[in-house]
């Protein structure tokens, strides 16, 4: 059987996907399983075990098509569920199952605030796709997995770092979904331990802004370094402190204390940090903390974020408590550890 399964973004998201292709691959020993990503996230993809080959979408979708067409799928498994994939599905002309997005349910929460969202995590619901062909959850978690071949070294980060740091991740989709510069100052202040920052070339010039009130603690190793390199410098974190976003995800996957922190979105939608079988309401405290403002009644506004505040005050991130933030950053250190970066 040759199975097609489609997610072509973004970080987090196609992250999320990867216990379903595990699942599949190995409840289902006569599935060859292929992935189709856009051209940008193959490196997270690049090294899965479970994944016989990869596709790419890169400007012409057209084009993407005609070379799936070749491959004669059996079954296409749509984890994306859009205009796209319903062009992608359409051109194979195979069975296919797509997992439902609640749209709707999403639409009256961040307008009504009546929350009718499932208290389960993405991932299962993503299972929901798959339902049909046996395949069950195994409460593993995520996967991530890095290449052999160009590993992080001591060289990489300041020697300061290398016993161990806390990972702040500053980066984020929209800028309601980040925490503010002062906010992350603030924090800076507070954690008595190394810092990392981490996020994205378009992230340089804040992480420099925070970086600069003292270079020795805090690194700015933001834009200096690919996804996989990144990724890597999320594992040999001890603990993560991290927006909503694709490297919260991650840390997730190599089952980091992660402090989320959430603005505009709200983890009811399912994206919050998953290890296994855990729920939003029963979630694995020893793992996960989840900073949000839920009394403020203009919480959650967007499923995805704006550029600004809808209300020009941004309370969902500048009134959440970094007092409370570092107190849960020391007790994570104080009961984990991580191999030293050699």
């Amino acid at each position: 059987m040759k199975v097609l399964v489609i997610r072509f973004s973004s970080i987090g998201d196609i992250v999320l996907t990867t216990p379903v292709v595990r699942c599949l691959k190995q409840q289902r020993p006569d599935a060859e399983v292929h992935y189709l990503t856009k051209m940008t996230f193959g490196p997270l993809l690049n090294n899965n075990p479970y994944i016989d080959k990869l596709h790419y979408l890169q400007d012409d979708l057209q084009e993407a098509i005609e070379e799936l067409r070749k491959e004669k799928f059996d079954l296409v498994i749509d984890l994306h569920n859009n205009l796209r994939t319903l062009r992608v599905k359409r051109a194979l002309k195979v069975q296919s199952y797509a997992f439902q997005k609640l749209n709707i349910k999403k639409w009256l929460l961040t307008n009504f605030k009546i929350d009718l969202m499932p208290d389960k995590s993405i991932v299962e619901r993503y299972f929901e796709a798959v339902r049909p062909l046996g395949i069950n959850n195994d409460g593993k978690g995520l996967d991530y997995f890095l290449p052999e071949h160009k590993r992080i070294g001591n060289k990489d980060v300041p020697m300061s770092h290398w016993s161990g740091y806390v990972g702040f991740v500053i980066g984020g989709s929209y800028n309601t979904k980040k925490l503010p510069v002062e906010q992350w100052k603030k924090l800076c202040e507070l954690v008595p331990y190394p810092i990392l920052l981490l996020g994205g070339k378009e992230d340089i010039d804040e992480g420099m802004d925070i970086a600069l009130q003292d270079p020795v603690k805090i690194y700015n190793s933001c834009g200096k370094f690919s996804i996989n390199e990144s990724a890597e410098l999320v594992k040999h974190a001890r603990v993560i402190v991290s927006n909503d976003t694709g490297l919260m995800h991650v840390a997730a996957a190599f089952q980091k204390p992660v402090i989320s922190l959430w603005g505009n979105t709200s983890p009811e939608m399912g994206m919050f940090p998953y290890y296994g079988f855990n729920n939003l309401k029963d979630r694995v405290a020893m793992q996960s903390v989840i900073m949000e403002r839920k009394e403020l009644s203009c919480h959650p506004c967007s499923k995805l974020g704006y550029d600004k505040c809808p209300k020009k005050h941004f309370n969902c991130m500048n009134e959440l408590d970094m007092n409370t933030v570092a107190e849960q950053v020391k007790k994570f250190w104080a009961i984990t550890t991580t191999k030293p970066i050699s």
